[in-house]
């Protein structure tokens, strides 16, 4: 392997590493905000800012992954591979999987450049894709790489998918909560509106 192969292979991995971190922490992010409106100590505009901010760092990584990826002689992958599944004769499951990730972002950021002329319900719709493109990466990631198995690498995985799930129960337990004061004020006015019929007919009585 030439030297110039061996930093392209390193710096795929490590953008690579970089991208699973940046994109675990858009999907928290995303979770605790939509649930929260806010992260304490920022206002709301500055929590909205925050996460597309590291979204657009994290964007900016994954073509950097994916150009090395390409540029790396070790393995052939062509650039359609980044972008069509199973496109790819190396690795072809675990390569295809990167490559749903990346079109499912790409519809995102796509939705998200068109969100004031095809509505905010279409592009809520479409923004949820957001939400799986984190563990089809994370099983690209993994599929991918023998070296976030072990190590550094591992435990950075285990904490991203441990950082997630608590986002996901936390997002959970708050829509919980809500639900049952949602269901009350539809019965709150039923009832309200029932009063004063209850109180004249007590008078006609």
């Amino acid at each position: 392997m030439h030297s110039s192969s061996i930093a392209l292979w390193y710096l795929s991995r490590a953008t690579g590493v970089v991208c699973l971190i940046l994109f675990t922490a858009v999907v928290v992010l995303g979770l605790l905000v939509s649930t929260q409106r806010k992260l304490p100590g920022l206002p709301r505009f500055g929590s909205v800012s925050l996460h597309r901010y590291i979204s657009l760092l994290a964007l900016g990584f994954l073509a950097v992954h994916i150009l090395t990826a390409v540029a790396d002689s070790y393995v052939s992958i062509s650039p359609l591979a980044a972008v069509i599944p199973l496109a790819s004769a190396y690795k072809p499951l675990w390569l295809g999987l990167g490559a749903v990730s990346v079109d499912l972002g790409i519809a995102v950021v796509v939705t998200s450049l068109l969100r004031a002329r095809i509505g905010r319900r279409t592009w809520r719709a479409v923004h949820w894709l957001a939400y799986a493109c984190w563990p089809v990466a994370v099983l690209h990631s993994i599929g991918t790489g023998p070296d976030l198995r072990s190590g550094l690498p591992l435990w950075l995985t285990l904490a991203s998918v441990a950082a997630v799930l608590a986002a996901i129960g936390w997002r959970t337990a708050s829509a919980l909560r809500q639900t049952p004061a949602a269901r009350f004020v539809p019965e709150l006015l039923a009832t309200r509106e029932l009063s004063p019929r209850r109180h004249m007919k007590a008078i006609h009585q």
